[in-house]
């Protein structure tokens, strides 16, 4: 890169961006665009980004999107020159927004959106042949504001009216699990249903997998908490051929529309991954019947003044902020489901009970529990060594992150409204419900039950224009025909 040269400061003049210091191990910081760069990713700009294409003799520029469905989209380009690469950059592309958000009323004949770049969110693509730089994108309609269809959109208008709203700067983290399915050749003499829960090599055999993907995301720039097998191992049989082994990889906190990107992120990494090593990897909520299932389960923690908030107060009863959350999601839960449940097979993880929640209740430490609110380490002298955090244990690994995120800020920003939040939160608790069955709320068994929650609570989506009536039409009439 070039150097910059030293300006005397004034006292009008814009801060300089923060340097970051180079670890005596190559490694760190973690993000490899962070250390080739110098900055924090948030001070990256459009220059940054061409100075890294000359230096790392980059050939691709590839704009990575999320489509309506959540699936990541592509468009590739090969840069001419500084010029068209700067165009690229800075301004984008058109597309076909009718194919990208399909059934939400786009119409084919005035069809044109544009993907938007922004360069803080661009990394190094671990899976291409020719040297390639992704940049995460936005959608803009044709009068170049952000396109109401697009998820990313949702997600940040809802994160922002959340913030507008109550104060709050919700931030989250997704809990991926996820089985890899591989020939048995010998694996077959390692597994134990139900008994792989932070298993070592050699008795599991997704474990140097796990590893790649760990080290790939933190390249990217995808702030990894940890990694671990989990419980569920599943034997071949005459009907599937495959051993099936589970595992899990927990993300840092951060806020809703960056812990949207980051889960569908970890997801394309270790589908990449799994085809790579001859294996098939899987998110759906049961792979078979009788065995564990995969959750996407969602930590969050409200930020107040740029600090996160404890789930009690110095009085030892919960925070407001707590109970507004607490309150949106076992009131609007069932309606959530639309966004964070949408196989099948949802419903049988659910019915199994393997750790999966089956009534609307919420309370400490329970892992059965809609909402858990879980302990957090600390170390000899009390200090907790991580935010407190309310965790969301309904969904599962069909959610789509960024609706679901939104819609449990949605959810929140009603919860704060409630006028029984109490009431809520007293007939809910876990202690309650243990006390008496009549208590107790099944969450929604069906998928016309799920519809006709939403369409009961859709005003509390809709508020704020955050999602659009063609979105939530589209998605009753998506699971209405499952």
């Amino acid at each position: 890169m070039k150097s910059v040269k030293k300006q005397t400061p004034k006292k009008s003049a814009t801060p300089k961006p923060k340097r970051v210091a180079r670890d005596v191990f190559a490694a760190l910081p973690a993000s490899r665009l962070v250390r080739l760069i110098g900055k924090p990713s948030e001070d990256w700009t459009v220059d940054d980004l061409i100075s890294l294409v000359r230096e790392q003799k980059i050939r691709i520029v590839s704009l990575m999107h999320v489509g309506g469905d959540g699936w990541l989209k592509t468009l590739d380009f090969v840069p001419q020159d500084a010029a068209h690469l700067r165009d690229i950059l800075s301004a984008g592309e058109r597309a076909d927004g009718s194919s990208i958000f399909a059934g939400l009323g786009i119409p084919v004949g005035a069809s044109d959106i544009v993907l938007r770049p922004r360069p803080q969110t661009a990394f190094l693509d671990p899976f291409s042949h020719e040297p390639a730089l992704v940049v995460l994108c936005g959608h803009l309609n044709r009068d170049g504001a952000p396109l109401t269809e697009s998820p990313d959109t949702v997600v940040r208008a809802a994160y922002n009216r959340l913030k507008k709203e109550t104060g709050v700067d919700l931030h989250a983290l997704g809990e991926v699990e996820y089985f890899l399915g591989a020939p048995p050749a010998n694996h077959s003499n390692y597994g134990r249903n139900d008994r792989g829960y932070h298993a070592a090599s050699p008795f599991v055999f997704g474990e140097t997998l796990r590893r790649q993907a760990l080290v790939l995301l933190a390249e990217m720039g995808i702030p990894v908490k940890y990694g671990h097998s989990e419980c569920g191992y599943i034997p071949a049989d005459e009907k599937d051929p495959l051993v099936w082994e589970q595992h899990e990889i927990e993300l840092l906190l951060q806020p809703l529309p960056k812990a949207a990107e980051s889960v569908v992120l970890v997801e394309w990494v270790l589908r990449n991954l799994a085809h790579l090593h001859g294996m098939v990897c899987s998110f759906d909520p049961v792979v078979k019947q009788g065995h564990a299932g995969s959750g996407m389960h969602y930590h969050l923690s409200p930020v107040v003044r740029g600090v996160h908030q404890s789930q009690n107060g110095t009085n030892g009863e919960l925070r407001d902020v707590s109970k507004w959350l607490i309150g949106g999601l076992v009131c609007y839960g069932g309606a959530l489901m639309a966004f964070g449940n949408r196989d099948a097979t949802s419903f049988l993880r659910l019915k199994q009970g393997k750790e999966a929640p089956q009534t609307v209740t919420w309370g400490r430490y329970n892992r059965k529990a809609l909402v858990r609110l879980p302990i957090t380490p600390r170390d000899e002298k009390g200090r907790a060594v991580s935010p407190e955090t309310i965790e969301f244990r309904l969904p599962d690994g069909s959610a789509h992150p960024y609706f679901l995120l939104a819609g449990i800020a949605q959810a929140m920003v009603a919860g704060k409204s409630l006028p029984d939040l109490e009431d809520w939160l007293k007939k809910t608790s876990v202690d309650a419900a243990a006390a008496s069955a009549k208590n107790t709320v099944a969450v929604p068994k069906s998928f016309t039950d799920i519809a006709d929650r939403l369409v009961k609570n859709r005003a509390v989506f809709e508020a704020g224009g955050v999602f659009c009536s063609r979105q939530l039409d589209s998605i009753v009439e998506a699971i209405s025909r499952q």
